[in-house]
């Protein structure tokens, strides 16, 4: 069964569970549902960070920009299950089930929509346009995501370390700065220790580099490289973006930052503008999960 029929399956359970007698019993029930449904995410991800970048090389931006938005808006329905889900305290039954078999029935209804349109345009006229060689670097790529609900039989095993240089490969190339200096592994190391998320998009609004730490908050994969940032966002952002994007070119802002709760994270995003003598040569993205960072409270001056 493929991971579209899987989550079919799921979204009808989940209508079914509504028979439950007890509020309790209803979410017992939804427990695993849910579980499944937060591991989906990876599905989406995977087409928004591998497939669509593919596709945009080869002039196809309508799609994946519709499909895009129909991520967010089941990301929207899966949110409100969520919710229910870990709703706590006395709950009416009645009034519980009535929104669980409104969510259920929306996200069927849209789940069908949306992986049709995957199986009829989408998965289609990427097997049409995708070469051979471009789908090996969609396989890896996908894997340094990973999968949901079920791994591929030709899944390559563990993951290959995203964006690293092939091995031997002038790894000790120096890169002398004014201040000092690295060799391209000890660059690459420091970039990817920091604790925080970086991209650089370049002066054309092509993304340029991603650093790579082991806890990511946003995933990245090299299908990005040279992709416009405007289409490493959805519609409904884009604006948002451009905003930013032309400010910092005519030099009416230099910082734009943003904040966002995600589960039990507080994800801080910032964009710095980048500019050599008077000239704007591209903008910085560093995202932070701040939560650890907003319980810090006194003094720590000694080492545990």
């Amino acid at each position: 069964m493929d991971m579209a029929s899987k989550l079919m399956v799921l979204a009808e359970s989940m209508k079914k569970a509504r028979g439950a007698g007890t509020v309790e019993k209803l979410q017992e029930k939804l427990d695993h549902i849910v579980d499944h449904f937060r591991e989906s995410e990876r599905h989406y991800q995977r087409e928004e960070n591998v497939l669509f970048p593919h596709l945009e090389k080869h002039g196809i931006t309508g799609p994946p920009a519709q499909m895009w938005t129909e991520h967010n808006e089941i990301r929207a329905l899966k949110k409100k299950l969520y919710a229910l889900s870990d709703k706590e305290g006395p709950v009416n039954l009645s009034a519980f089930q009535q929104e669980l078999g409104e969510i259920s029935s929306q996200l069927l209804e849209m789940l069908q929509m949306h992986f049709h349109k995957e199986n009829t345009v989408l998965f289609p006229m990427s097997l049409k346009v995708v070469g051979d060689a471009e789908w090996e670097n969609i396989a890896k790529e996908s894997e340094e995501i990973g999968y949901s609900i079920f791994t591929p039989v030709n899944a390559r095993g563990p993951p290959q370390a995203k964006g690293k240089a092939t091995e031997g490969a002038g790894s000790q190339t120096g890169v002398a700065l004014e201040t000092g200096g690295f060799s391209r592994d000890e660059l690459e190391t420091v970039l990817d220790t920091l604790p925080v998320d970086i991209t650089f998009v370049g002066a054309k609004d092509e993304v340029r580099f991603f650093s790579n730490s082991k806890d990511r908050i946003f995933p990245r994969t090299k299908a990005i490289i040279g992709r416009t940032v405007q289409n490493c966002h959805p519609q409904k952002s884009v604006h948002v973006v451009q905003k930013i994007l032309d400010d910092f070119r005519t030099g009416k802002r230099d910082v734009a930052e943003f904040w966002i709760n995600m589960g039990p994270k507080m994800v801080h995003i910032r964009y710095f503008a980048l500019r050599r003598g008077g000239k704007y040569i591209g903008t910085l993205e560093v995202s932070q999960d701040i939560a650890p960072l907003r319980k810090l409270q006194g003094d720590k001056r000694l080492l545990d």
